[in-house]
């Protein structure tokens, strides 16, 4: 092996391989046949001299190759084997990419169709409402309301308190539908119904929030208000003030069929 300071003519040409005419193969030249650095060193070792740069005295000595080694280490077993390893490496990484994209887009088109399936039936789906007389369906309105508060409530009372004085807490009493005012009564007239309708929340049973179930329970929860209008035209202001209140609030996302 020779070092030469001064400039190589050959190192260009070894830089892209070896060509009729050129002695020499440089490690670039090298990497560009499909060698890596780790075969290189098992199979040719040592380089058979190092050459300045034309230009740039303070680079890096560049390895040079003798042709005839080089050309005698590719036909060898082990190079060969390498080479295909090489090769099946890099099919092996396309041929994952491939697969994760095309599982993706399977995944994505699962979701959509998924979801149109679940829109199609809510809109499909036949509400049933409940048919009472104003009168009946007034007072199961207080009754529900005060249910609801009564549990709301409950966990707030003190439990030592409740032991010190036990007889001093009396039941909340319901509101009595005389004294409360009409927008209020309707109000509660709506809760109730949507409470009784709550059972076709099954509707959306299986259906995740990637899968859109904000926008799903948005349209069950319209549909189910759109039947309570139809079915008490007296409370249709207050089914549309609902919906309003509906498309103005959190983002669709975030709606849960049936919230207060």
């Amino acid at each position: 092996m020779t070092m030469q300071g001064a400039p190589d003519p050959e190192s260009e040409q070894g830089r892209v391989g070896a060509e009729p005419g050129r002695t020499h193969v440089s490690a670039a030249g090298l990497r560009a046949r499909g060698w890596t650095d780790g075969i290189v060193r098992r199979l040719l070792g040592e380089p058979d001299r190092l050459s300045a740069h034309p230009r740039f005295r303070s680079a890096p000595w560049t390895r040079m190759y003798r042709v005839e080694r080089v050309e005698a280490a590719e036909q060898s077993a082990a190079f060969r084997s390498g080479a295909a390893f090489r090769s099946g490496v890099a099919f092996a990484a396309r041929r994952s990419g491939a697969v994760c994209k095309a599982a993706g887009r399977r995944g994505r088109e699962a979701v959509a169709r998924r979801r149109r399936e679940v829109l199609a039936r809510i809109l499909a789906e036949p509400i049933d409402v409940p048919r009472m007389d104003a009168g009946e369906l007034a007072r199961r309105a207080v009754e529900h309301r005060a249910r609801r508060e009564r549990e709301a409530t409950a966990g707030t009372a003190s439990t030592a308190n409740a032991l010190d004085a036990p007889n001093t807490l009396s039941p909340p009493r319901s509101p009595n539908p005389p004294h409360t005012d009409p927008a209020s009564l309707d109000r509660w007239k709506v809760d109730y119904l949507r409470h009784r309708l709550s059972p076709y929340d099954e509707l959306l049973e299986g259906l995740s929030s990637r899968e859109g179930r904000g926008r799903a329970a948005a349209l069950l929860r319209q549909r189910i208000l759109a039947a309570i209008a139809e079915a008490y035209p007296e409370l249709v202001e207050e089914c549309e003030r609902q919906v309003r209140d509906q498309q103005l609030g959190p983002p669709a996302g975030e709606i849960s069929a049936h919230s207060d």
